[in-house]
């Protein structure tokens, strides 16, 4: 039984979302090579609420994930764009978050020592807020709004506790790992649970495909994942919200 031989597994360097930004500031690609990109439908009791624009960069020296949030189907559009800097080891080295409208609060995050520091501010005029975290550069951003964040952990899952055999995952069924996380726009840690279902037969984009999935377990609820066998995710359920988020 082989070691899985995705690049991104193998360095736990992790990025997402080369967002396509306004035109009047777009966004220069980072350096190194880009594992995936694309776009997630958001939907609400089936009908479409937001559509997140994401890209995945990978160098030698770590990932940057990228990613651009846009609510749909109301009559005031928000939108929210977010970029995480991993170092080679999976460790954050940065995370910037920004609300492109209405408003323009932003928020950093930075590692200090043993602490994870968090700047914010409403305004970019107004005094920033700081809060510092006892959490470890290993912790894993999962933002509000940024699915992309939940595949970045369900790579790190995979690299730790699975392995690859004729081009499929395979994993100790039912066995969970623990991660700590961070939401930053919740100011809150908590730590979740992960683990692997199995294979499953669905239906997606008109055509029936085995698919890995996997569960993730927090005190806010439980959301159910499905890889496909590249390691990207294909759909994400959260029915305590009846919210399905689906690749484009």
């Amino acid at each position: 039984m082989k070691s899985i031989r995705h690049p991104l597994l193998l360095t736990l360097a992790f990025a997402l979302i080369s967002v396509a930004a306004d035109a009047k500031e777009k966004q220069k690609d980072p350096e190194g090579q880009k594992v995936d990109s694309g776009s997630f439908g958001v939907f609400m009791n089936g009908r479409r609420v937001g559509t997140e624009i994401f890209s995945i960069f990978q160098s030698p020296n770590g990932s940057v994930v990228r990613s651009e949030f846009k609510t749909e189907g109301s009559a005031e559009q928000a939108a929210q764009s977010s970029e995480l800097q991993i170092t080679a080891s999976g460790e954050i080295k940065r995370y910037e978050w920004k609300e492109l409208k209405p408003g323009k609060g932003q928020s950093t995050i930075v590692p200090n020592d043993q602490f994870l520091t968090q700047t914010w501010t409403a305004n970019p005029q107004d005094k920033p807020h700081e809060q510092p975290f006892l959490l470890s550069a290993s912790t894993n951003i999962l933002d509000d709004y940024f699915f992309v964040h939940r595949e970045v952990l369900a790579w790190k899952f995979l690299a730790t506790s699975c392995k690859q055999e004729a081009g499929r995952i395979q994993c100790p069924v039912k066995q969970r790992a623990q991660f700590g996380t961070l939401n930053p726009r919740q100011h809150a840690s908590a730590p979740v649970a992960m683990e692997f279902l199995g294979r499953e037969k669905m239906t997606f984009h008109g055509s029936e495909q085995e698919l890995n999935k996997l569960e993730l377990k927090s005190e806010a609820g439980v959301w159910d994942f499905w890889l496909d066998d590249q390691f990207k995710v294909l759909r994400i359920t959260i029915p305590a919200d009846n919210t399905e988020v689906l690749r484009d």
